[in-house]
């Protein structure tokens, strides 16, 4: 195997596992803060860390216009709407939920990859994508099987939902940036500052009002999994994902994100006491069914 390309394998597991048990941490981390504070707190920590990483090794900005205004664009898409549809959406569903939801991400993807960059998608691919969608859709309204109608969840998964259209964006945005050899790390860390500075405006007054006590009544517990956020499943995370995508076909990175569940329902079950329901086993069940159609030709020919 090319080593650049085994290179790339290994840091996507890596991803893999901090995104997948990061889920599960997001849903017990918002037992202490709201979702605004907890991205605010999340992108300070983590804007900190960008301008550590530019004053040891400048920015690398690019010199065309309109890749910036790209690189721009991403952060904002990135934080301030991908992150903050999923934590609005984690905190009115159940992990398991979302952790299945986040994981079709490679399918939106694909769809956006035929739409904006051009990709073919064959006809035994079209229909695999698309029973993969209907056993997303499954899961997605999940939440009114259980014990009665609950349109909290079913608000939740819909917001999760949201806020993988809005990944398979950015996840566009940033392969033609970095097709103009604008480097990973720069791209990373201007995007947790434009967070930060996206949510500070609204949430600051908030936590000055209170004189810190939304930050400083909290468990320490809770903190921990902020910076967990911040430093694992952002900034390294990011920064690995970035690397990867580089070097090898966006639909090929984002077939990793199939592992997430794996790694994040256990967790949910056991920390939270989370549970696995019927509608979760059907859908996860179709979608797999459509995966292997929609993947199985790509290995037969590649």
């Amino acid at each position: 195997m090319n080593p650049v390309r085994k290179r790339a394998y290994i840091e996507l597991l890596i991803v893999s596992l901090i995104w997948g048990m990061a889920t599960p941490i997001i849903k017990y981390t918002l037992g202490g803060f709201s979702p605004a504070v907890f991205l605010t707190y999340r992108f300070f920590i983590s804007a900190i860390i960008a301008i550590f990483f530019f004053m040891f090794s400048g920015i690398k900005l690019p010199k065309d216009k309109k890749t910036i205004i790209f690189v721009l664009l991403y952060g904002l898409i990135f934080t301030s709407v991908g992150l903050g549809l999923l934590f609005l959406g984690i905190n009115k569903t159940s992990s398991i939920d979302s952790n299945l939801i986040s994981a079709m991400s490679p399918i939106t993807i694909a769809i956006a990859g035929v739409l904006f960059l051009k990709e073919r998608v064959t006809k035994r691919e079209s229909i695999g994508l698309l029973i993969a969608l209907t056993g997303t859709f499954i899961m997605i309204i999940e939440p009114i099987f259980k014990n009665g109608a609950s349109f909290g969840g079913l608000e939740g998964n819909l917001l999760v939902f949201a806020s993988i259209i809005s990944g398979a964006a950015t996840a566009v945005l940033s392969k033609k940036i970095l097709r103009k050899g604008v480097d990973a790390i720069t791209v990373t860390n201007l995007s947790f500052i434009i967070g930060f500075l996206a949510f500070a405006p609204f949430t600051l007054p908030q936590i000055l009002n209170s004189k810190f006590q939304i930050l400083t009544s909290v468990p320490i517990s809770y903190h921990l999994g902020v910076f967990y956020m911040a430093v694992l499943s952002g900034t390294i995370a990011y920064i690995l994902w970035h690397r990867a995508q580089k070097s090898i076909e966006i639909g090929e990175v984002g077939l990793f994100a199939y592992l997430y569940p794996i790694f994040g329902i256990p967790l949910a079950v056991v920390w939270l006491n989370e549970k696995i329901t019927i509608p979760i086993i059907i859908g996860s069940a179709i979608v797999a069914v459509g995966v292997f159609l929609a993947e199985y030709k790509k290995k037969q020919y590649n």
